[in-house]
């Protein structure tokens, strides 16, 4: 039979007066029905043009089409061309024969509509049936997804619903059709490892279940591991390598293959220097058919290791029984009914110069924890203690003093960026604030400084943070962290959402500056691997307490509690650890 989709080779470039940017060259693929193709690739490497552009969905312009066919023949015949569709032929196709979960629910999902409406459309849209027999599909379809009471959830807005949830409305709203193909772009970038595993578990048995064809996107050769049948490598717009899955991780040909399978830190004890791709390719190319430095392959075999950090034995910061609740249910009154406990009766200590890993699900109270640390929520009771000294009793004249010694690197760095301001004025905002710029000329020195540190130029100093890709940003908001030479930073899932080259380069970075300035850290994710490679110690949460604590090789090796069991469990790869040992790790 026809192959379900074939696209051949396809090429897309982007438009902005003079300047034409290649996206995508020449690059072909086939979906068979029943199969999951994956196709794996940093940012910029040309995945998700590829798979909107099998939708039109595309903006042209700025996007164009230079050349190549799509072809769909969801029912065996000859396929039809998807590039030389109407747009009314295209809309009775998104969504019908061809469904997309896209990365972001909460972008992808209206904001003044209930999840079940939104599904309801879609059905309707594309067939003939009641309000009321949509409502019962819908309900039904919320059930298949394993949505927690599928009734109550279809009434529920895409802003009452955790992360997962929502991407299982998107899932259940890609399937409401039966598509004959199914599009993942990054589905499950970003999410709990626990939840990642069971939403990479449900669209494998709905693909057995409908015999569906599934594209799979995503950077993450882990995830590959997981779901997909045959991936494919992309590089700069062209087609690295491809092949069976269980191939490509036991045998990888394209030094960028090998790369990417490298760079996890689920490979690398704690304190190895984390291998980036650009060490297996050469550093001085800049086009798209980069030579191959292939003298670098299995020559990476001694990393060099940095040295554990030297602790004193001193308490840097001590917590006691501590609790952060928020009103969940108030009277007609504004009487509380019902607190949501997100940190209940929490008690550990981090020693200078430390760094304590701090895990768990989204909701488990990890990040309203680090926020408390530095005094941006208040507790409702106990006690936190920095160098001795209790932060409830700081008055806003020393806390601002304090705020010399205590920062944050959120996760989303895009957002912690005013768009408005040029970066090295960003970086130079908080020594304005404390009064420590001194002259203007004082202050660009500084700021250039700690431009340097985190490995960027002078010149970035007057472009604004969209300029930036997403580890540029994340070095910027680590620059303006360290601008006020502090004890202790707390990072925020700081590299959750990245990369895996781009994470490793962060991961180093972090590394390379702690041993350097001393600082103490707590770093908060939700992926046991990173918090193993990057941690002294880990402390493991779950419902807002503390599931268990203790040195991080020997809590990731011989976990005591069956929470963290499932946690390392459900890391992605896990399986093939020991078949990646072939690299030469």
């Amino acid at each position: 039979m026809t192959p379900l989709l074939q696209i051949k080779d396809l090429s897309v470039e982007f438009v902005a007066g003079q300047l034409v940017t290649k996206a995508v060259s020449s690059f072909s693929l086939t979906v068979e029905r029943g199969e999951t193709v994956a196709i794996v690739g940093e940012s910029g490497s040309g995945k998700s043009v590829t798979a909107l552009s099998i939708l039109q969905l595309l903006p042209m312009p700025p996007a164009r089409i230079t050349s190549g066919e799509i072809l769909f023949s969801p029912d065996g015949a000859a396929g039809i061309d998807l590039l030389h569709q109407s747009s009314p032929e295209m809309r009775s196709i998104r969504g019908n024969r061809i469904g997309m979960i896209f990365q972001e629910p909460m972008t992808s999902l209206n904001p003044v509509m209930n999840c079940g409406s939104q599904v309801v459309e879609a059905i309707r849209m594309h067939t003939k049936i009641s309000a009321t027999e949509a409502k019962e599909k819908t309900i039904s379809l919320f059930d298949k997804v394993k949505l927690p009471d599928p009734k109550t959830i279809f009434s529920r807005y895409p802003h009452q619903l955790s992360g997962g949830q929502k991407q299982r409305v998107m899932i259940a709203m890609a399937m409401s059709c039966h598509p004959s193909l199914l599009i993942c772009d990054e589905p499950t970038t970003a999410l709990d490892v626990t939840v990642q595993k069971t939403i990479l578990e449900l669209i494998k048995d709905l693909q057995q279940s409908e015999q569906m064809g599934v594209l799979f996107i995503t950077h993450d050769l882990g995830v590959v591991s997981e779901i997909a049948d045959r991936a494919l490598v992309m590089y700069k717009g062209y087609l690295a390598e491809q092949g069976p899955v269980r191939e490509i991780f036991a045998k990888p040909k394209h030094p960028y293959t090998i790369g990417l399978l490298k760079c996890r830190p689920l490979l690398h004890p704690k304190g190895e220097r984390l291998p980036t791709v650009s060490d297996f390719l050469n550093p001085t190319a800049d086009s798209a058919d980069d030579k191959i430095n292939f003298s670098s392959l299995g020559s990476s075999s001694n990393p060099s290791v940095l040295p554990d950090a030297p602790h004193d034995g001193k308490k840097l910061l001590e917590v006691e029984d501590l609790h952060v609740w928020f009103p969940s249910a108030k009277n007609i009154f504004g009487k509380t009914l019902q607190y949501f406990k997100a940190v209940n009766g929490v008690n550990f200590n981090l020693q200078k110069g430390e760094v304590l890993g701090l895990v768990g699900e989204s909701g488990c109270g990890k990040t309203t924890l680090g926020r408390a640390l530095l005094r941006l929520i208040k507790p409702i009771s106990g006690k936190i203690l920095f160098n001795g000294q209790e932060l409830n009793a700081y008055d806003d004249r020393d806390l601002k003093k304090l705020r010399r010694e205590i920062q944050i690197v959120f996760q989303d760095p895009f957002s912690s960026l005013n768009p408005r301001l040029k970066i090295g004025d960003a970086i130079a905002e908080p020594l304005n604030v404390h009064g420590l710029a001194g002259s203007k000329r004082e202050a660009r020195d500084r700021v250039v400084n700690l431009l340097e540190q985190v490995d960027m130029k002078s010149e970035h100093l007057n472009r604004y943070p969209h300029e930036f890709s997403g580890g540029q940003r994340q070095r910027i908001v680590i620059a303006r962290a360290l601008a006020l030479n502090p004890s202790f930073i707390v990072f925020d899932e700081s590299v959750s959402a990245l990369d895996v080259s781009v994470q490793s380069q962060i991961l180093n970075l972090i590394n390379d500056l702690k041993k350097r300035l001393g600082f103490t850290v707590v770093f908060i994710s939700h992926d046991l691997s990173v918090i193993r490679y990057i941690s002294d110690r880990i402390m493991v949460m779950n419902n807002g307490k503390i599931e268990e604590i203790g040195l991080a090789e020997e809590l990731y090796q011989f976990p005591k509690s069956e929470y963290t069991k499932r946690l390392i469990e459900s890391i992605p790869g896990q399986a093939r650890q020991s078949s990646s040992s072939a690299l030469g790790k």
